[in-house]
């Protein structure tokens, strides 16, 4: 019998790394290679599924990320920017799929992982779940459809230990608003409103971020006008979904070329 594809989670203590670990786990689909964490943390030697205390699943928690995924077929990544760089180095090495959900990229960043992708695949998405990547083609055809008259707003809400604002997935679905337009997103962003701003001006597409509690993840694409207004709304209850997008890409990648590729290219949209 063929053995299953063998993933690696890093970051495993944090709250992605751990319900990836659980995802993976449960999976009939593939299984726990190996278990990533920084060097010093009280982690590193532990088996993975004690430290998170429960039971040993026979994965101990390394921190030596290359040793790991060379012994595995993907990487599931929901990091840090600089994290997420150095180990898209290392999974090239090691020719393993790379599953980036880490957030707040900025486009310097977003361009260094491209000698990565010459020698293996990466797929690097805002969010992994299936109903944001629909939300976002939703967005792309409203847009277009709809001319400036209509004021589009994208509102956010998550819980208050999230770092990045606008999130990722807010920043997803401006790129497809302003897509939709035919404008770079860059010209039109219009964040973090304070004090005597002025008027709004025509064409912009706005952002607001709300953090509180433990809301995992809130979506509204706004689009107002004169007597009118239609949102477009996603909600996420649990963070399960995330890990679940993220290793339906981590497999689907099993067989692909090297290169960049999103979770529309995993969907199929």
């Amino acid at each position: 019998m063929e053995e299953l594809p063998g993933i690696v989670i890093t970051g495993a203590s944090g709250r992605m790394g751990q319900m990836l670990i659980k995802t993976v786990l449960d999976s009939d689909k593939a299984r726990l290679a190996g278990a990533v964490e920084r060097e010093g943390h009280a982690w590193i030697g532990q088996d993975v599924g004690v430290a998170m205390g429960g039971a040993a699943v026979g994965v101990t928690v390394t921190d030596k990320p290359l040793e790991a995924f060379a012994q595995a077929q993907a990487v599931i990544d929901f990091t840090a920017p600089a994290a997420t760089l150095a180990f898209s180095k290392l999974a090239a090495q090691a020719r393993a799929v790379h599953v980036i959900g880490t957030t707040g990229m900025t486009d310097e960043e977003i361009a260094a992982l491209e000698p990565a992708s010459h020698h293996a695949v990466i797929v690097r998405a805002g969010n992994m779940s299936l109903g944001v990547n629909l939300l976002t083609q939703l967005t792309k055809k409203v847009a277009a459809a709809l001319d400036d008259d209509f004021d589009i707003e994208i509102i956010e809400s998550h819980h208050h230990h999230k770092v990045d604002a606008p999130s990722g997935t807010a920043l997803m679905l401006g790129e497809a608003a302003a897509e939709g337009r035919g404008v770079a997103l860059n010209d039109v962003k219009d964040s973090g409103r304070d004090g005597i701003i002025g008027a709004r001006k025509k064409g912009d597409i706005g952002f607001t971020a709300i953090r509180g509690g433990d809301i995992v993840g809130e979506h509204d694409v706004l689009f107002a006008a004169a007597g009118e207004r239609i949102v477009l709304r996603h909600m996420a209850t649990d963070r399960a979904i995330f890990a679940r997008g993220a290793l339906k890409a981590a497999l689907w990648g099993q067989d692909k070329k090297p290169g960049q590729y999103d979770m529309l290219d995993v969907l199929g949209l």
